[in-house]
């Protein structure tokens, strides 16, 4: 199966943002949401080869996934960015407000994870052995590259890489940052520690859970471990994970808030911009 094109690329962490961190590295929302893989089975697709009938069978569930999605949530994630609008139109949003969008955004994700569980399981349970050990292997390898890309420096070089990550990715809604913006950055991810770390190692506790699940594809129960692993995969990424992930989301609040006021109105106004433009490509889609 071809992964490689554009859309595909840049819509796989759909299911890790709800769409909206994503589609503003796109050119075209409208485009990228039609054409978006989902993100359902990346971690499948990316590491394995499909048969054709498992990839028919794929393509006919991600699209009556799509179709649910574009009809039954995109309302509600246009009923979002309308608040959102509202909010920033009236001046720089308090560190209560900034929350409440962060909750109101990451609220989405269940209810799409748990309706893209049919999606995945009727794939991950029509593998075969040669495809399990195949999807271990290369899950195993891709592991090993992202521990040496990211935890090979020192940890002022790994906060370093951090806030440029960071940084890029601010800008995309913000504009470009000043020096003061680019210096709440720095001691963010600073302050970080041993995030990277821990995010990888949960990432591997993940992959195991997956691989302990599918040699009992077969068997009954299945269906709910699937389900678990994607919806509450916080659970099997371990303990110091889900401690790490709710610091890092009052964290990223705060970092949000900050920078939002230590900006000015261009900032401002290329944030509502960037609101507004998406809430309009998500307006001109049609669900058929």
């Amino acid at each position: 199966m071809d992964v490689s094109t554009p859309a595909k690329r840049c819509t796989r962490w759909l299911l890790g943002v709800v769409l909206l961190a994503v589609m503003v590295g796109c050119s075209q929302t409208r485009l990228a949401y039609r054409y978006a893989d989902w993100g359902v089975v990346w971690w499948v697709e990316d590491y394995i080869s499909l048969t054709d009938s498992q990839e028919i069978r794929l393509n006919q569930d991600l699209q009556a996934l799509q179709q649910w999605h574009c009809s039954t949530e995109l309302p509600h994630y246009r009923q979002w960015l309308a608040v959102l609008e509202q909010d920033l139109a009236d001046g720089p949003p308090s560190k209560a407000q900034v929350l409440h969008h962060q909750e109101t955004l990451m609220a989405f994700v269940p209810t799409l994870l748990r309706r893209a569980t049919p999606v995945a399981v009727n794939l991950l349970s029509s593998l075969s052995d040669a495809q399990v050990q195949q999807l271990a292997q290369n899950m195993a390898e891709n592991q090993r590259d992202l521990e040496q890309e990211m935890l090979e420096g020192t940890p002022t070089e790994t906060a370093r890489a951090r806030s440029e990550r960071t940084i890029e990715r601010v800008e995309r809604w913000l504009g470009d940052l000043n020096a003061d913006q680019r210096s709440i950055v720095a001691a963010w991810s600073a302050d970080r520690g041993r995030q990277t770390e821990i995010w990888l190692q949960g990432r591997k506790n993940w992959q195991a859970a997956l691989l302990e699940a599918l040699e009992k594809r077969n068997q009954p129960g299945f269906n709910d471990r699937v389900k678990a692993l994607l919806v509450h995969s916080e659970r099997a990424r371990g303990p110091e994970y889900q401690a790490m992930l709710r610091d890092s989301q009052k964290a990223m609040s705060e970092l949000m808030h900050n920078l939002i006021r230590a900006g000015d109105s261009r900032h401002q106004d290329h944030l509502l911009a960037r609101a507004s433009e998406l809430n309009g490509d998500f307006a001109a889609l049609t669900c058929s």
